[in-house]
């Protein structure tokens, strides 16, 4: 089945610890790690994932939204991340970044901003273990679904198909209880959501909801 990967970009950052204990049924949690230069926003870095990471068997899924990921991948995975996926945009060899990855034993993801097309990956897409197709601009939480990202995803479920591959897709950006139905028929393995968890009163109340909603449409 498809999972929920709450975004603790949009949790309470002055109580990260409680704010995974509400979402304790999440598998998969989702980090999303800004720098202020290849988005215009700071998050936070490898010291919190440390900090965290005691507290929780979930899994650490690292998006790095940064210029020059290949230099702190290391530090990233010693720190406990398990997935890391870093932008195509800000690498220029995309192919021995992902190979560096595989290398410290974590999964490796690739992500693609909106505008960005998918032939990007044609000569990598087998070594991937997942992509994550942005459905908003990167840098902000809380912005609307881009519906042109909806024939993206439909060729790159269509294209891993084809291949007969094992790699996952991952959205991020826009995803609510009001439009999780229509795109669980997308074949989208991975749903991130942040500002609609953990802007509810009740953040487990909305993930289960969530939940619910993929397994009806499985």
């Amino acid at each position: 089945m498809a999972e929920i990967l709450p975004s603790l970009l949009a949790a309470d950052f002055s109580n990260l610890r409680e704010e995974i204990r509400n979402v304790y049924e999440a598998k998969i949690l989702h980090f999303d790690i800004m720098d202020g230069n290849y988005v215009p926003n700071i998050s936070f870095g490898p010291g919190i994932i440390k900090a965290l990471r005691p507290y929780t068997e979930q899994i650490f899924d690292i998006h790095l939204m940064i210029v020059n990921p290949e230099r702190y991948i290391e530090e990233f995975v010693l720190a406990g991340s398990d997935v890391i996926t870093f932008h195509a945009e800000a690498v220029t060899h995309l192919d021995r970044v992902i190979t560096q990855v595989k290398e410290t034993g974590a999964r490796a993801g690739v992500a693609l901003n909106p505008h960005t097309p998918l032939s990007v990956l044609d000569y990598v897409l087998e070594k991937l273990d997942q992509v994550l197709i942005m459905t908003v601009n990167p840098g902000f939480g809380g912005q609307e679904f881009i519906p042109q990202m909806v024939e993206k995803i439909k060729l790159l479920r269509k294209t891993i198909d084809e291949r007969n591959l094992e790699t996952k897709i991952q959205i991020d950006g826009g995803v609510g209880l009001d439009n999780l139905e229509e795109l669980a028929g997308l074949g989208i393995d991975l749903f991130v959501a942040g500002s609609a968890i953990f802007s509810a009163d009740n953040p487990a109340d909305v993930l289960k909801k969530m939940n619910k909603i993929l397994e009806k449409t499985k």
